[in-house]
């Protein structure tokens, strides 16, 4: 059954009828073949877009929607309800807006926002190095200053959208300064010297495309720097706490599935003359799911109305994600056992669930690195 929802106006209401219906019609009868066949279906970015659907928390100024991220995360998880792969490239998306939005020029922002927003270009965020995970502090891509250009070289691991994105958020080291020496970069996917290796053969998210973006003395004008040398570990935190946000609603959405496919098994399979949604064992087993998912829902949408106030919320942030997508495992995973052998092959699309619902305890901060922010908050 769809999610029960409070909206805060009769427009963001508008909102989720047209997302779910596009989502019916459009995401989900695809959703299945395409992660099988691992297509990138780069056509419904382009849907989407044009749906006004890329661009719902930017400002109207700049062809956005102008909706608070109580109502962009839960378009959010109605997609993700629907096929996870294409949610998380939303997010990616928006992920790599948000420093040109919230620290560009109003020259950048003008020139690039626009087609960025409508779903016209599709962005990437290179923040992780192979050895730069958990600790971008750490990263050794170098942007060299060459008169009025920069020149880049390095790499980029685990980006998503890597060799099919239109444009590349890059941070990278412009002086040797630790955590104070990285800075951000808005570099076009024809630039000279970006390349692509082969994506990555994942678990999960197959329709999604990650892959390694190599940097070899890519030359950028100095005005696609965004915001200030030595800024761009900033940028980066602040957009992975909108990020962070991003993933959460996804990891609720795809366990929102997962429990929708139980109870509708539960309700027709029968052992010993009834429902198995009727023995206790199994309906206890439901209920701890559907607390999973609405505990996880809540969560977030507390962090999005305490964003929505101009609030800091980074806090709140990693609590969501930890809460949204270990509450997630679970329930894709209980889903799997509901549906006992038959949970287990491709017939059914739990299987997928939990296998796509993995990652999301692993992307955009580890679940230990959500632990060690909400304590440092703590501490303070």
């Amino acid at each position: 059954m769809p999610a029960e929802r409070l909206l805060p106006t009769p427009e963001a209401e508008d909102l989720l009828r047209l997302t779910r219906d596009l989502a019916t019609r459009e995401l989900l009868p695809r959703a299945a073949t395409a992660e099988r066949d691992e297509t990138f279906p780069r056509d419904v970015f382009t849907l989407l877009g044009g749906a006004g659907l890329l661009s719902l928390p930017y400002p109207h100024t700049h062809g956005g929607g102008d909706q608070p991220y109580e109502t962009y995360l839960q378009v959010l998880e109605e997609i993700g309800t629907a096929w996870a792969s294409v949610a998380v490239g939303v997010s990616v998306h928006a992920l790599s807006c948000f420093p040109l939005f919230a620290y560009g020029t109003d020259t950048q922002r003008d020139r690039w926002l626009p087609t960025l927003l409508s779903g016209d270009t599709l962005g990437a965020y290179c923040l992780s190095e192979a050895h730069a995970g958990s600790d971008p502090a750490a990263m050794r891509t170098r942007a060299r200053r060459d008169g009025d250009h920069y020149t880049l070289r390095g790499a980029k691991a685990w980006t998503t959208h890597g060799g099919r994105a239109d444009f590349y958020t890059v941070m990278a080291r412009t002086s040797d300064d630790g955590g104070r020496g990285i800075s951000c970069f808005h570099i076009p996917a024809d630039t000279p010297g970006l390349a692509f290796d082969k994506p990555e053969e994942k678990m999960g998210l197959t329709g999604s495309v990650t892959a390694t973006v190599r940097l070899d003395d890519v030359r950028v004008p100095a005005d696609h720097l965004i915001g200030t040398e030595g800024q761009g570990l900033t940028i980066a935190l602040a957009a992975l706490d909108a990020g962070r946000l991003g993933i959460s609603a996804v990891a609720t959405g795809v366990a929102q599935a997962a429990l929708d496919h139980a109870v509708a098994y539960a309700k027709q399979r029968e052992a010993f003359g009834k429902p198995i949604i009727d023995h206790q064992g199994l309906g206890f087993l439901l209920a701890d799911m559907a607390a999973a998912v609405e505990t996880a829902r809540a969560a977030y949408l507390h962090a999005a109305r305490v964003k929505d106030a101009g609030r800091p919320y980074g806090r709140q942030a990693s609590i969501a994600k930890l809460v949204a997508t270990d509450n997630a495992m679970q329930v894709t995973t209980d889903a799997v056992q509901v549906l006992g052998g038959a949970g287990y092959t491709r017939d059914f699309p739990v299987e997928r669930f939990m296998r796509e619902t993995k990652v999301m305890q692993i992307f955009e901060g580890t679940n230990q690195i959500q632990r060690l922010v909400i304590a440092r908050h703590l501490a303070r």
